[in-house]
């Protein structure tokens, strides 16, 4: 398929952020690009194109239902505990109880899959440690929608929540312990996208999972990120969702309309030389659980539009951490979803009323429409994700020659459907990307007058149905390059 030449800005107006170039998809497969508003030279409006949407991301979305989180959460709330250290062989109380009732859940989701989708039970014995009192078992529930393309069945993408919960003290296995917020709304958000998203084929694979352990110190998603790394699983990407289910904070604000996705920037296992090479090009905003985080605000606010993702420059929430952590220190892009404003007095409370307060974790709390939302969100990325082709590999701006001109390359995707590649750019103190140029199927390009020192590049791959991969930030390569692995950097 031909691809028309690239459509931008003309460079020189690239600084003053004068346009937004986002590419589209006709009738007949043929990329082409919509002018819909002209920016004049320096002013603040945008140049906007239209984007055509994939409607099975748009039917996912629609499908998704507020009635049955609420169950989910309700049901979750009813094994009065689901602390790690509770009963395991009580068929109505403890986390037994609620990890055997996830599994039959999941596995009436699989139902629908045509037989792409199978659900395990991953069990390990945990071993004495600061919140595991003596050695326990441990279980996560983990579904697995296989990708029915053979370029891209192994490439994966994996969903959490965690049902594990806990009162004032992780390690007491016995008091109430309703965790509807934390993390009840997680898990059901994650079982209802297994159950919607079931019936679709993508073509990569993604993974539904429900951890446990998560208040022993991320001791299941640890679990599971260790076994993937063993097993050279090729995980893409990672959202944990925990703490997504309160729309009222104890700050007073009420916000039904946004949720934060936090991403670190400078990655957890990065090495020396990559360090190196960071520190030389600018690279602490654009690792790739930073371009993963901005490819969600994209996604996410063109598919849920009554959503704000609200980006946040941290790992996660000030001093504290989700099961998105364990993946990130074994070198997987993670993020983590989260309510805007949370209230302290219903997480790892003791049931109880004080001076006419309630404490505790009780689903009387949760906003179950927000929940939807929330869940609405992870599903049209991890759909978007799974369809679309992988992020060019092997990035590189080439710094041979001195120039005012910028020359990237990369290596060619192996994808049967993939149309050809976008060079995105932005000011380097703008939070998203904000042009693109359409290059065609090629694997290098110079941009010309627009020079590296001024703007950060990326190149993103699509395929014939207009689905875009996240963003690969280049590396240097070539005469005034540090010295670094031969490997693709994490930044």
């Amino acid at each position: 398929m031909s691809i028309p030449g690239p459509y931008s800005c003309p460079p020189r107006r690239t600084l003053s952020f004068c346009c937004l170039v986002l590419s589209v998809f006709l009738p007949g497969s043929q990329l082409a690009a919509q002018e819909t508003r002209q920016a004049r030279p320096g002013s603040a409006k945008e140049l906007k194109l239209r984007v055509t949407r994939n409607q099975d991301i748009a039917r996912i979305v629609q499908e998704i239902d507020a009635r049955n989180i609420e169950r989910m959460i309700r049901k979750l709330v009813s094994f009065g505990t689901r602390n790690t250290l509770s009963t395991q062989d009580d068929p109505n109380r403890g986390i037994g109880a609620a990890r055997d009732w996830l599994y039959s859940e999941f596995l009436k989701a699989a139902e629908n899959s045509g037989g792409r989708m199978t659900v395990e039970k991953q069990a390990y014995e945990q071993q004495k440690a600061a919140r595991i009192p003596a050695p326990t078992v441990l279980t996560n529930v983990v579904a697995t929608l296989r990708g029915t393309q053979p370029e891209s069945e192994n490439r994966i993408y994996v969903v959490s929540g965690h049902y594990d919960s806990m009162c004032g003290s992780p390690t007491d296995g016995k008091c109430d312990a309703p965790g509807a917020n934390d993390d009840a709304s997680g898990t059901a958000a994650v079982l209802e996208m297994a159950r919607v998203m079931a019936r679709y084929k993508f073509d990569a694979t993604i993974v539904f999972m429900a951890v446990a352990g998560e208040e022993q110190s991320l001791l299941g998603s640890t679990y599971f990120a260790e076994q993937a790394k063993q097993k050279g699983a090729k995980i893409e990407a990672m959202f944990t969702n925990d703490i997504v289910g309160n729309t009222l904070g104890g700050n007073g604000v009420r916000d039904r309309r946004s949720v934060r996705v936090f991403s670190e920037g400078v990655p957890s296992n990065e090495t020396t030389d990559e360090a190196t090479v960071r520190r030389s090009v600018g690279g602490e905003n654009d690792s790739a659980s930073r371009q993963l985080a901005r490819f969600i605000k994209e996604t996410g606010e063109r598919y849920v539009p009554s959503m704000k993702v609200t980006m946040v420059y941290r790992r996660d929430r000030y001093g504290r951490g989700g099961d998105h952590i364990p993946f990130l220190e074994r070198g997987f892009a993670a993020v983590r979803f989260t309510e805007p404003n949370e209230d302290y007095r219903h997480q790892h409370q003791n049931v109880r009323t004080e001076n006419g307060i309630k404490f505790g974790d009780l689903p009387e709390f949760v906003d179950y429409p927000y929940v939807a939302n929330v869940a609405r969100v992870n599903a049209a990325n991890l759909a978007m994700l799974a369809l679309a082709p992988a992020r060019p590999r092997s990035v590189v701006i080439l710094t041979a020659r001195l120039s005012n001109d910028t020359d990237l390359k990369w290596d060619a995707n192996v994808e049967p459907d993939l149309s050809g590649y976008e060079i995105v750019w932005r000011d380097t103190t703008a939070p998203v990307w904000t042009n693109a140029r359409l290059v065609g199927n090629v694997t290098s390009y110079t941009m010309k007058g627009l020079s590296k020192d001024n703007v950060f590049f990326g190149v993103r791959s699509i395929d014939k149905q207009g689905n875009r991969s996240p963003v690969s930030f280049p590396r240097p390569l070539g005469r005034s390059a540090p010295a670094a692995r031969p490997t693709e950097p994490r930044f």
